[in-house]
């Protein structure tokens, strides 16, 4: 009997629905030839669930996020719900589900194969062949710590946030790093500024720890961020995982996501709890929703990585050799499109990638 998975499948706003449509195109389509099923869940979160029930995610949608396997997210937001504040933003209902289903560490992949090495900020040799993970803490450090505030007036007025982790967040995290490095080339870097913070000596601590004890197959390697900000410009292709503080994590993936030359590209999963969430880094665009011309390959490889979390390693590996070859053909959507290249739709990039994706399924 074959496998099958229950999805819960969030379009959410924008172009969210446009590029969703292609990750379960995809996922259908290799999970046809792979010998599963997925039962897909299709609910309403951000704007698109303000308008139909008043608040940007209902409890009783995540309630049935909790239930399934996995999370599958579009976009959310757009100017048309600018005008509502605090929970009632639609970017809350994306804290909500995160907070709700426990995800503490989110994964960043960056790739940039040969194809698109051209289309990088940095030169192409320096980017060729780059494929990395930023593994950030998501709930603790500076952005959470206490105390924190403002205090004072005139000259003396001063303004403090205080850096705070446990040794059971940084065990945890590690070992979210060292579990994908395990999937990928077995290589972790460690970033920190233990030359300088205390936090990150017990950062650094904990991870040499965990890694002695359960993960002694997997190098270890540990850097401080300054070093690694230089390092991720000048030699990119040097990392296999990236393990890090919130802070850190928070400029370190968002620097890694120029490499590639587009947003579109990449996908995203908030990870920890028992259910994951899977989504494209990209915004909700909304100027461009629904005219067939966003790049959907940042959703396409974040179902991807929802099959890796699935245990469907080979359909994964499939969808990712898919994209490559797609891009490899010459198939460009607007956002990376020059001239000498094939333009192509949203719906159009989203058959090519099948179309590889199948062939390249064993």
């Amino acid at each position: 009997m074959p496998k099958s998975y229950s999805i819960v499948v969030l379009p959410g706003d924008g172009i969210g629905p446009d590029v969703i449509n292609e990750a379960r195109q995809t996922v259908d389509a290799i999970g046809n030839k792979a010998g599963f099923n997925i039962e897909w869940i299709e609910e309403a979160a951000g704007g698109a669930s303000i308008d139909k029930y008043g608040h940007p995610l209902t409890d009783e949608v995540l309630d049935k996020c909790k239930s399934a396997h996995a999370v599958l997210l579009g976009a959310v937001g757009g100017e048309k719900w600018d005008h509502h504040t605090g929970e009632m933003r639609p970017e809350s209902g994306l804290l909500k589900l995160r907070k709700g289903l426990g995800a503490f560490a989110n994964l960043r992949p960056v790739m940039v194969p040969d194809a698109l090495s051209e289309a990088s900020p940095l030169r192409a040799e320096a980017v060729r062949g780059t494929d990395l993970l930023v593994v950030r803490e998501l709930t603790g450090g500076i952005y959470f710590g206490r105390p924190a505030g403002r205090e004072g007036s005139g000259p003396e007025e001063r303004a403090y946030n205080t850096m705070v982790y446990t040794a059971a967040e940084v065990d945890r995290v590690s070992r979210v790093a060292f579990e994908w490095a395990r999937k990928r080339s077995g290589r972790v870097t460690s970033v920190d500024k233990a030359n300088v913070l205390v936090v990150s000596q017990l950062w650094r601590d904990v991870i040499s720890r965990v890694h002695t004890e359960d993960y002694a197959d997997i190098s270890l390697n540990h850097m401080y961020v300054d070093n690694a900000a230089m390092q991720l410009v000048l030699n990119p292709g040097q990392f296999d995982v990236i393990v890090t503080g919130n802070l850190f994590g928070d400029i370190l993936s968002d620097a890694a996501a120029t490499l590639g030359g587009s947003l579109g590209l990449l996908p995203s999963a908030s990870v920890g709890g028992p259910v994951g969430i899977f989504e494209p880094v990209h915004g909700s665009a909304p100027d461009i929703a629904g005219k067939d011309i966003a790049n959907p390959v940042g959703a396409i490889l974040s179902a991807s990585m929802m099959l890796v979390e699935l245990d469907e390693g080979d359909s994964a590996a499939a969808i990712r050799s898919g994209v490559e070859l797609a891009l490899e053909d010459g198939a460009r959507t607007a956002d990376l499109y020059r001239d000498g290249f094939e333009r192509v739709s949203t719906s159009g990039m989203g058959d090519l990638v099948r179309r590889h994706a199948l062939k390249a399924l064993k």
